[in-house]
């Protein structure tokens, strides 16, 4: 697996740049993340990536958007205006998770 530096950090990823050591993230480094694909978060955006994370530590797998929505509790369109074009991916960026299933 490939290694990259981010914030002074050595972090493990894939080849498209997703964490594949869920241990390595801390909020600290979601910000650095989130800053590298034009997203400031927000209490917003941390209540979806929190969800995200406690999801993945249980199902074993990253959430869907429609799962986001659902279980989440966080609507459709406000994710869309969250994480532009892609929240499904970003989500998953940020949170330091392997990209969904079925995300091109």
């Amino acid at each position: 697996m490939p290694v990259t530096t981010i914030a002074g950090r050595d972090i493990h990823v894939d080849d498209e740049g997703f964490l594949t050591t869920y241990d390595e993230w801390d909020p600290d480094l979601a910000e650095q993340l989130a800053a590298q694909i034009g997203i400031e978060l927000t209490d917003a955006h941390r209540k979806a990536i929190d969800f995200l994370r406690a999801d993945y530590a249980t199902q074993g797998e990253t959430a869907n958007l429609r799962r986001v929505s659902t279980l989440g509790g966080i609507p459709t369109k406000e994710l869309f205006t969250l994480f532009p074009k892609k929240p499904a991916k970003k989500m998953a960026y940020i949170a330091g998770l392997p990209k969904p299933h079925g995300c091109v």
